[in-house]
């Protein structure tokens, strides 16, 4: 299994459950693993052949700055949903950090593993 990843995309974001929260704008960071089989785009040296990683974030960071979610488990939820529907990826790891929202903590977040539906 080929693995392409996207390491440390931050993007802000309004996220959290408390009021004061509600009204300002939060940083996540999104830490991405997908397979995808490198073979054909490796021999061809063409993009339209390859997992376009500079897409899924372009596509990532429009749709989280634009979200406003109570809980990062379902933010890190769509983002998973928006790239297994729309690109040609089988399996993902994605982490998702919410920096400082604990004190004394560098980071909090939640790291899920999710696939492709049988028949998708």
């Amino acid at each position: 299994m080929d693995i392409v990843f996207i390491s440390d995309l931050d993007i802000e974001t309004v996220i959290g459950i408390f009021d004061w929260e509600r009204e300002i704008r939060q940083t996540v960071r999104l830490n991405i693993e997908m397979n995808t089989d490198v073979r054909r785009a490796a021999q061809t040296d063409r993009i339209e052949d390859a997992l376009d990683y500079k897409s899924v974030a372009k596509r990532l960071i429009g749709f989280v700055e634009q979200s406003e979610f109570g809980l990062v488990e379902t933010l890190a939820e769509r983002c998973a949903e928006i790239i297994l529907e729309e690109f040609p990826v089988e399996w993902l790891r994605l982490k998702l950090d919410k920096p400082g929202a604990v004190r004394g903590s560098r980071s909090v977040g939640i790291l899920i593993e999710r696939g492709r539906k049988p028949g998708a």
